[in-house]
């Protein structure tokens, strides 16, 4: 259970890549801005990945030992942490970093083996298992096609941003200027 939340969260998760959970969220996301709303965003990669470019400062300050790297600037400002060969994070050691008192809302993508609101991204033509099943804490399913399995969650329609950003604004009660 996801404790270090202090607004509302919701995930949106899948379960194999390239079923278009990153694109509904660019859809979403502007939408959630037009209503006025202040939202962040975690990602969870499975990959090494790497924010930084070789040759730059703050890439040569962490090959030279830094365990943390700030870099600012007047438009934004990055935290860069080493967490060495450690395994995958869970939601509640990296909900701190967020200045949630900031925000509004808070999406996610990934996090699927953790418990906290979540929204299933699923196309039956991919062939992929439906994770709502044996998943409590999945609170609708955005789709392409109808569901080979029955449920009495909401459906959505993955193609349209606009219902998708409707029901989570719904479902949290959130409260916007229109």
């Amino acid at each position: 259970m996801v404790n270090m939340a202090h607004v509302p969260i919701v995930g949106f998760i899948a379960y194999g890549s390239n079923t278009g959970k990153t694109t509904l969220l660019t859809k979403v996301l502007p939408l959630l801005k037009n209503k006025n709303l202040r939202v962040g965003m975690i990602k969870h990669v499975h990959h090494q990945f790497d924010i930084d470019t070789p040759g730059k400062d703050s890439y040569r300050f962490r090959q030279a030992g830094a365990d943390q790297v700030l870099v600012a600037s007047s438009q934004r400002w990055v935290l860069m942490v080493e967490t060495g060969d450690s395994d995958d994070p869970y939601l509640d050691q990296v909900l701190p970093n967020l200045h949630q008192s900031e925000l509004d809302l808070i999406l996610v993508e990934g996090f699927k083996h953790e418990t906290f609101p979540k929204i299933e991204v699923h196309r039956p033509s991919l062939g992929y298992p439906l994770l709502f099943p044996q998943d409590d804490a999945i609170i609708a399913v955005a789709s392409d096609a109808p569901l080979a399995t029955q449920t009495n969650l909401p459906i959505l329609d993955i193609n349209n941003p606009i219902q998708v950003t409707d029901f989570i604004c719904q479902q949290f009660n959130l409260q916007y200027s229109k």
